[in-house]
């Protein structure tokens, strides 16, 4: 195997697929995308699943979602008469009431024609406190590549002479009214290298003036051209205000700083701890195991410093929370009194409030019980107020709101897609190859018994799967009589860092290991058959799809596997792909590359295997995740005669989709093809 820096067309004859927009390539996608449409699209059930999946995504019924800034409650809406979506505000007691009257600030549909772009909405960042300008972010398709620009909220137009930023992958932040904090593509610096990563991310970080020119702004922090990113940002809380500049080494270690004019103060704690400065205290959350002031510690502990004490040299702590076999911090955040910890205990969440200062813990009474729970937004510089959000596999998400500490109520409820009182939700552990007990979750109509079974999985990036509402599986699969089953493979979050890390590099198989003994288990226990038994993941599960194909093509009917990681011999010199060497390793590296290529789907591929029929989707617009991956499974399954389909957005970004009948076009697919092969064509 040659070196992939230097891989030819004689090593792999599909290089050619991965120039994106190229004439010929795209030639080739419009090729492959038209019988996959001709097949899977041209029937009523299709119709049916399409337009159920876009009721459910359009429907004014669900919630509006918002952030408080200052006195405004704001919430970025789409729906059918607006796709491309509408940026609003209104206030909490107008919030509070059945139909809320907003202020639209931008509606991106109009935006779009006006100025004959494709644009997909990406954030608004406020400045404070006076929250009258927002920086604007939008993309040309969906893209992780964004154009900015300031917006005057007062009087909802553009500023003329304001921060704008051309179409690349930035990181733009607010110290004050006049002046950000920027990275970008600023060319070649005075050091020779780029302003830019080889992730694609910026490196240089600018103090930028309103008024002059970004290229003219003071460098205040670079990193390393092999690093992930950098970053920096302003805490504005009053009495507590502090300058942050970071460097990510790779995807999971980063080196914090504080700045102080010119100086810049090394926050000394592991470079792979999230680490978080509040007022006065600094909050550290290691991935591994720590040694502080004699004690150890394990990986995924909580433990709170004096900050300015820390700096000078103290060591004194109070540890918040200690993980156990079943317990994992998954997050935490703040209000005006409190730290709301966010657990969870075999993948169920338990929340914990506690007093600021005193770390006392309160009660939090109102919060739904078997459920899972999220922070939605607060604001800890003000006010205790808190917006949570609440769901299950079964119930829809509910709003609620109230005080840290102090009765919370249901604002907000998402309506019913499914019969929920028909369906039921089960957890099951089996053992994985190395005895591991691995978690999944089981949801199927009460009278469903077995059949066509639906196995979803990720496991990567410390990502966990918790439950939440099913509402397009819901009405598309379960409620048609299939089976859903979530695994809470090794690779994510669910039992804290330790489930992370022991799968990253070489440890990666114990991804595809747990993975395939659920799928094992669910054949054991009778819930279906191989037939009947198809798998779906996308990007970091794409990889896991290309991985099940051909490592274990027995134990599956059919295969979904959206915008997926499979060509791991290139993989980190596409794109982002160079971020992700610490999840996968480095394939240049002789040694690492003898672990990688074990399991890399693209050089794995064979044609005396049998493989299950697999669909494959992928966005010509996604630039995290590069498109060539798809494209090249998908020639090589073909040179080898295999059954595969292949669909590719034109845009769309790494989610696969740019708007909401996109995302019910690309779900309807999915599903349609599942019936076909795992199901029966009654259903």
């Amino acid at each position: 195997m040659t070196d992939s820096n230097t891989t030819t067309s004689a090593d792999d004859p599909y290089l050619w697929l991965e120039d994106v927009t190229g004439d010929e390539a795209l030639a080739w996608v419009r090729d492959h995308n038209a019988p996959t449409l001709a097949e899977l699209t041209d029937s009523d059930r299709f119709s049916q699943l399409e337009a159920q999946a876009l009721e459910i995504l359009d429907t004014d019924d669900r919630i509006p979602y918002v952030r408080r800034r200052g006195e405004y409650l704001y919430n970025f809406w789409r729906d059918a008469a607006h796709p491309r979506g509408l940026w609003r505000r209104t206030t909490l007691e107008q919030y509070l009431t059945d139909s809320p009257e907003w202020d639209v600030l931008i509606d991106v549909d109009a935006l779009a024609a006006a100025e004959d772009e494709n644009w997909v909405w990406k954030s608004a960042t406020m400045n404070r406190p006076g929250y009258d300008r927002a920086l604007i972010s939008m993309s040309r398709g969906g893209a992780d590549a964004a154009v900015v620009r300031e917006f005057d909220v007062a009087t909802r137009s553009w500023v003329d002479d304001g921060f704008t930023l051309p179409e690349a992958k930035s990181s733009i932040s607010w110290i004050d009214r006049d002046t950000v904090y920027v990275g970008t593509d600023f060319g070649i610096q005075p050091d020779g290298d780029g302003s830019l990563t080889t992730s694609g991310y910026p490196r240089v970080i600018k103090r930028w003036t309103r008024g002059t020119p970004v290229d003219a702004a003071p460098t205040v922090f670079a990193g390393s051209v092999d690093d992930v990113a950098v970053s920096a940002g302003y805490d504005h809380t009053p009495g507590f205000e502090r300058h942050f500049v970071s460097r990510a080494t790779d995807f999971f270690n980063e080196l914090t700083y504080e700045l102080r004019g010119t100086e810049e103060i090394l926050l000394d704690v592991p470079t792979d701890a999230h680490v978080s400065v509040h007022h006065d205290w600094m909050f550290v959350r290691p991935r591994s195991d720590w040694e502080v002031g004699g004690t150890d510690y394990p990986a995924g502990t909580l433990l709170v410093f004096d900050y300015p004490s820390y700096l000078a040299g103290a060591r004194e702590h109070t540890v918040l929370f200690t993980p156990d076999a079943h317990t994992s911090l998954q997050s935490f955040s703040f209000t005006r009194s409190h730290l709301i910890v966010l657990t969870l205990h075999d993948v169920h969440t338990e929340v914990t409030v506690c007093t600021l200062g005193d770390w006392t813990i309160v009660p939090q009474p109102g919060l739904p019980e078997l459920a899972t729970v999220s922070v939605l937004d607060t604001d800890p510089d003000d006010s205790d107020e808190v917006f949570w959000s609440a769901t299950s596999f079964t119930a829809p998400p509910s709003l609620l709101h109230g005080n840290s500490g102090t009765e919370v109520t249901v604002i907000k409820q998402t309506p019913q897609f499914f019969d929920a009182e028909s369906v039921v939700a089960e957890q099951f552990f089996t053992p994985s190859d190395d005895g591991t007990p691995i978690p999944y979750f089981v949801i199927r109509r009460r009278d469903v018994t077995s059949g066509p079974t639906l196995l979803y999985g990720y496991g990567g990036f410390e990502n966990s799967l918790t439950p939440g509402y099913l509402a397009l599986s819901g009405r598309n699969w379960i409620e048609r009589g299939g089976i859903y089953v979530i695994a809470n493979i090794r690779g994510g979050g669910e039992y804290g860092p330790a489930w992370h890390t022991q799968a990253q590099k070489a440890g990666r198989h114990l991804v595809y290991e747990d993975f395939s003994s659920v799928a094992k288990d669910l054949v054991a226990s009778g819930l279906t058959t191989p037939a009947q038994l198809g798998a779906q993941g996308g990007s970091n599960g794409g990889l896991l799809m290309g991985v099940m194909l051909t490592r274990y093509p027995e134990l599956f009917g059919a295969l979904v596997c959206q915008v997926p990681l499979i060509d791991m011999r290139r993989y980190h010199l596409l794109l982002a792909g160079a971020s992700w060497m610490a999840e996968y390793g480095n394939p240049d590296d002789p040694d690492e590359w003898a672990y990688i290529g074990e399991y890399s789907p693209y050089q794995n591929l064979t044609r005396e295997k049998t493989y299950p029929p697999i669909l494959v989707t992928t966005s010509t617009r996604d630039d995290r995740v590069h498109p060539g991956h798809a494209r090249k499974l998908v020639a090589r399954l073909e040179e080898y005669g295999h059954d595969v389909r292949y669909y590719e957005n034109i845009e769309g970004g790494h989610g696969g989709a740019a708007d909401n009948k996109q995302a019910a076009f690309k779900s309807a697919l999915a599903y349609e093809f599942l019936w076909r092969t795992i199901g029966s064509a009654d259903h």
